[in-house]
């Protein structure tokens, strides 16, 4: 059966991208887009803090779903704490305000910094009542599925970076009353396409976890009806920095289970996700069980009206879900579990068409 969307790997696609497979270079994390009409980009980080909270910091050339040529960059930040009370903040700022570096990540939107260094990354954010220094340094080096371009018949491609697929973190937050010093376990990916994704994929999960000794991040998406639903996953499970396995479409089996209905964003949600990795001579399942949730949000806060009225009538539905839980590792021998590990871990669905429950 022909597939209308797959991870470009052949070698005749790594020469047309200007990869090599492996360890991906520093200027792949630096700017991939020239702001035409349908671009969009952005560098993300998310944590784990020792008391119980996360952070996640997300900075933009613009919307994600742009309909007009030109970067409007703005970056978000947002803290969960521990009693589930959120503090949400963004920075808009004018092109000349900014910096994008095509040699490596070095962003810059108005005072805040996103930027790469011989150990890892600093983040820097200002927003008048918040100010924040992170520093995230690698535990598993940077990695891509294959080339890490999802294609949809050929023309049109999503891209994805996991610069850090699994790193060390170390926050000091200020305010005007309080300063306080964190430590955790972070992650940083980068991502960039050229058509916007409700017009490409349905549906994704994806999620990352340090449990124990082992890094994963994992990934499933559904492309949309154009594309015949074609499934892509991604999946990458790491052992004290090693990378065990990385080949899903041949040796994964994947399962979505305890589906609630999401009344804010209207769509069902698996409560849990299962990714059983076995290729003969390793087999490894993680699970994901939610507990709580971090965000619940509709595409309708993320366009402007006119902009929404449009996809509505397009039949889509958008809408961000990120949850929170534990994941569990479970490792096989002779099909016995020889070993479990579970641990906190954050994901998210991110959906654009209507609900489509499995």
């Amino acid at each position: 059966m022909k597939k209308h969307a797959w991870i470009a790997k052949s070698p005749a696609e790594y020469v047309q991208l200007g990869l090599k497979k492996g360890t991906p270079a520093p200027w792949e994390d630096g700017l991939r887009t020239n702001g035409a009409a349908g671009n969009y980009e952005w560098w993300y980080f998310d944590s784990k803090l020792e008391d119980g909270s996360s952070l996640v910091i997300v900075f933009y050339t613009g919307p994600i779903a742009s309909f007009s040529a030109g970067f409007r960059p703005h970056a978000n930040f947002t803290l969960t704490k521990p009693n589930g009370k959120t503090y949400n903040s963004r920075v808009d700022a004018a092109v000349e305000e900014c910096f994008f570096s095509k040699e490596k990540c070095d962003v810059r939107i108005g005072a805040c910094t996103f930027q790469a260094n011989s150990q890892g990354y600093e983040i820097y954010w200002k927003d008048g009542k918040m100010e924040a220094v992170i520093s995230l340094k690698n535990n598993v080096p940077a990695w891509r599925p294959e080339t890490g371009h999802l294609l949809f018949d050929r023309k049109n491609y999503f891209a994805w970076l996991p610069s850090v697929p699994e790193g060390s973190v170390e926050v000091t937050m200020k305010t005007r009353k309080h300063e306080k010093h964190l430590t955790g376990t972070g992650y940083h990916d980068h991502n960039w396409g050229n058509v916007p994704m409700f017009f490409l994929m349905h549906h994704w999960y994806w999620g990352r976890a340090k449990v124990g000794e082992y890094q994963v991040v994992s990934s499933y998406i559904t492309a949309g009806a154009k594309y015949g639903y074609d499934d892509i996953p991604i999946f990458m499970l790491a052992k004290n920095g090693k990378i065990l396995c990385d080949q899903p479409e041949e040796y994964l089996t994947y399962t979505e289970t305890d589906f609630y209905f999401e009344e804010k964003t209207g769509k069902h949600v698996a409560g849990s996700l299962i990714y059983d990795y076995d290729d003969g001579t390793q087999h490894y399942r993680v699970t994901y069980h939610r507990e709580s949730d971090l965000e619940k949000i509709g595409m309708e806060t993320q366009l402007t009206p006119v902009q929404y009225a449009a996809i509505w009538l397009l039949g889509l539905r958008g809408s961000y879900h990120r949850m929170a839980g534990t994941v569990t590792l479970e490792r096989f021998e002779n099909e016995v579990v020889a070993e479990t590990v579970t641990a906190p871990a954050l994901w998210e669905q991110m959906y654009f068409g209507k609900d489509r429950v499995g």
